[in-house]
């Protein structure tokens, strides 16, 4: 049945490749791309320019109606997320005025309730970046008067979203008052993706500040998210902060997910950090698995695998994009052609598009000016510099400039069949839509820009804000990172149940880590990917003959009579919260409590896999056509994981 299933979705993918009112125009020519990148410098200033005259000091622009409105937290998110796309387009007036009033004028303490995820990401990783590239001279675009005024204000906002992270479990709340901290009638429920996206930004600021607070808080985070995986190594849409139960069990790369999955693998190569390396292989290994009927995506349930959401939706579309950097190019291809064949139906990508029914979802049938689709093509483009990539930036550009441009800036468009504009214009258009486009024209031309030609590597955010590989925020520490204690100690009991499957992986290390993100080739759909290269040469300090767990200190850890008792205990004495069925050790520790101990000498070790469990074929009895659109109409989405 799944064979049959897989060709259903292959049929799927013919048919609108088919139906598609695709380009007969000739491929893009170098002349053409310097006009296309041109054409989309003017589309950054025509909103830029429109937000400052028009919205600024407020957070975001309405650009049908030339106004502004404060959306977020009241503190020009919109000038603070475009800042290092100023610098990117070499433009050292405004990137140096806008940083200098920034320094002046903005404050965080204020009473005011912001999401955890979207302040990240937008404001903090929009300060971080833009004071990388104003402090220093290698960039070109270093700011005289310069002190780091947005450093010191990155700081001060991060202190105010710490509070979200005081959870039972380290997975951090979703929204949190920046005077006063987590309201105590705040949900406890929260996405995954808004507990697993903020490792970038913290660990960059705890290296320029010499404080581990940051990171730790975030790495806790993805920790407590990943002990909570099920068996088969997939991970919810929802949880439960205090508890741990998850809410939302629909597995997939899309909403409430997608960037989970993306921080695991950039985190590894921004900071060199094995863990979040080995995490991500599993993970991803888990999803190719599970969710991946070629070219699409599915959801299902994260214990079983069975189907629950035929549906392709538009935060999905990152994921080819990041398959360049893991160098798993060929399903990226296939993927892309599949999501550029519903942008090219409808113009834009609707955010839900039904595989059952081959229509847009009820309900989900905006584009709010989503990059993740432009993101991939550009990353595409630049791992095979295949022309087709050009060819669809060209029809993104027409899409964006005929159906979204407004008197001011760049519409929403509310329904995709009908393309009818809405009077909002999300920062992310300035931080990441253009920036993309700009960045895949440019390298067609001849790149000259700090991305490509500049004196570091650089790890773009979910927002799309330029992370530089620097020796100061990446170079490797000479020592057993995050697991001295195994090092140096000739006890090595642990304190977790070790898993047979963990047994066999002992740390000959094996991983493996994919450069597809510093060098471009060319590839064909018959061209295999690169060999991967070890890392093994690369990390230093890995401690030998340990275990992913041993090393890693994650483990699932099934409670017992005497962890039971313990654990009363402790609740009687710190909270009234239940118990947790799940530990995360957050760092190797031999004082190891009594019960641990006992039920290691008393007890065979039962511990779910590391690696991917192979079950029974997912069922599918039950054919796609089987899923109505109001069968789907109460899936929950998460407003705030916009980007």
């Amino acid at each position: 049945m799944e064979a049959a299933a897989g060709r259903k979705l292959g049929f799927i993918f013919l048919l609108l490749c088919l139906h598609s009112d695709l380009s007969l125009a000739d491929s893009v020519t170098p002349d053409e791309a310097k006009l296309l990148r041109d054409e989309v410098h003017e589309m950054f200033y025509h909103a830029f320019n429109g937000y400052m005259d028009n919205a600024f000091p407020l957070d975001e622009l309405r650009p049908m109606s030339c106004a502004g409105e404060d959306t977020l937290g009241g503190y020009a998110l919109t000038l603070i997320d475009s800042l290092d796309t100023l610098a990117l387009l070499g433009d050292r007036d405004r990137f140096a005025s806008s940083v200098e009033w920034i320094g002046k004028n903005i404050r965080f303490d204020i009473n005011k309730t912001v999401s955890l995820f979207e302040t990240t990401i937008r404001v903090l990783g929009g300060l971080l970046s833009a004071h990388l590239i104003a402090s220093d001279y290698a960039t070109g675009m270093r700011v005289p008067s310069y002190n780091n005024q947005l450093l010191n204000l990155a700081e001060d906002l991060a202190r105010r979203l710490l509070p979200a992270f005081d959870t039972p479990t380290g997975i951090p709340f979703g929204s949190v008052n920046l005077l006063h901290g987590v309201d105590k009638h705040e949900s406890k429920i929260t996405s995954t993706a808004g507990g697993g996206t903020l490792t970038l930004e913290f660990g960059v600021l705890s290296r320029l500040t010499n404080n581990p607070i940051f990171e730790q808080v975030t790495k806790n985070a993805v920790r407590g998210l990943w002990a909570r995986r099920s068996k088969l190594n997939l991970v919810g849409a929802h949880i439960n902060v205090f508890t741990g139960e998850w809410t939302q069990k629909d597995a997939g790369i899309g909403t409430s997910i997608d960037s989970f999955y993306e921080y695991l693998l950039k985190a590894y190569l921004l900071f060199g950090d094995e863990e979040y390396l080995y995490i991500f292989q599993e993970a991803y290994s888990a999803a190719m698995h599970y969710l991946y009927h070629d070219p699409w995506y599915v959801e299902v349930n994260m214990d079983s695998a069975a189907i629950v959401w035929p549906l392709f939706n538009s935060l999905q579309a990152f994921w080819p994009g990041l398959q360049v950097l893991a160098g798993d190019i060929d399903p990226a291809i296939r993927t892309h052609a599949a999501f550029l064949s519903v942008w090219r139906r409808y113009g834009f990508t609707p955010e839900g598009f039904n595989l059952a029914s081959l229509s847009v979802q009820h309900g989900q049938k905006s584009y709010p000016l989503r990059p993740e689709l432009i993101e991939s093509t550009y990353w595409l483009y630049k791992a095979t510099r295949d022309p087709r990539y050009l060819d669809a930036g060209r029809d993104m550009v027409a899409s964006l400039q005929y159906g979204t441009r407004c008197p001011c800036g760049y519409c929403h468009i509310s329904d995709v069949e009908h393309h009818h504009q809405e009077d909002h214009m999300e920062s992310f258009f300035l931080a990441e839509t253009v920036k993309y486009l700009w960045l895949l024209f440019d390298l067609a031309v001849g790149p000259d820009n700090l991305v490509e030609n500049g004196p570091y590597k650089y790890v773009f955010s979910t927002e799309g804000h330029l992370l530089p590989a620097t020796p100061q925020i990446s170079l490797v520490r000479e020592h057993c990172l995050y697991h001295g204690a195994y090092c140096r100690s000739e006890d090595l009991r642990q304190s977790y149940r070790v898993s047979e499957a963990d047994n066999e992986k002992q740390e000959s290390n094996d991983s493996r880590f994919y450069a597809g993100w510093t060098k471009a080739r060319r590839y064909s759909s018959d061209t295999p990917t690169s060999d991967p290269t070890a890392i093994t040469g690369l990390i230093k300090g890995v401690c030998p003959g340990l275990t992913h767990g041993q090393k890693f200190g994650i483990s699932y850890v099934y409670p017992t009579e005497e962890d039971h008792a313990y654990d009363t205990a402790k609740q009687k004495e710190q909270t009234h919260e239940e118990s947790h069925s799940v530990v995360v050790l957050t760092e190797p520790n031999f004082e190891v409590h009594h019960a641990y101990e006992t039920a290691e000498q008393t007890e065979p070790a039962h511990e779910q896999s590391h690696s991917v469990v192979v079950l029974p074929e997912p069922n599918f009895d039950r054919t796609l056509t089987d899923y109505s659109d109001d069968h789907n109409d109460n899936q929950t989405h998460e407003s705030d994981v916009t980007s």
